[in-house]
């Protein structure tokens, strides 16, 4: 590893650990020329890009930023943490990573999305499904509403509880 402050090759790492849920790990380092102390990250690089297919047809690199832009619309003003919208990203991202190779399309990618803010909260659900499922009428949207109404409701972070 070249070191950022003195540009000469040689250093040891002092510590080591996971990151973001195993999937980097983070060195803390320290040169040998220079004494200075640095961190570098390593990350598996996607070799294969997943490609998501537009509702038109275009295919463009999946970016889990679009859905993060999504869910914080969706969410807008209610009381969701940013963590908790994080996991949302996460847990789609690495879902539809694990399922799908190559291509996915974004009518996938959205209902994934819209099934955990089902869980975690109706009116962030209500918000992402209008949008995601193009709703014409209030009356489509009232009959959302009245389905989700009738579903039993569940404290946040119990679902597993019951299933």
């Amino acid at each position: 590893m070249i070191c950022p402050f003195c540009n000469t090759n040689g250093d040891k790492v002092i510590d080591s650990r996971p990151a973001e849920s195993g999937r980097i790990i983070r060195r803390r380092r320290e040169c040998q020329s220079c004494g200075r102390r640095f961190t570098t990250y390593e990350r598996v690089e996607q070799t294969t890009r997943l490609m998501v297919v537009k509702r038109d047809g275009k295919r463009v690199p999946f970016s889990s930023d679009n859905i993060l832009r999504g869910v914080q619309a969706a969410c807008g003003k209610r009381p969701l943490s940013e963590e908790i919208k994080q996991g949302v990203v996460d847990n789609v991202e690495e879902e539809v990573h694990r399922d799908h190779e190559r291509e996915v399309t974004s009518i996938e990618i959205g209902k994934r999305v819209m099934a955990r803010l089902r869980q975690l909260d109706p009116v962030a659900y209500i918000r992402f499904a209008s949008e995601h499922m193009r709703f014409q009428s209030l009356d489509e949207i009232a009959a959302e509403v009245e389905a989700i109404s009738e579903e039993p409701r569940v404290g946040r972070g119990q679902q597993d509880l019951f299933k």
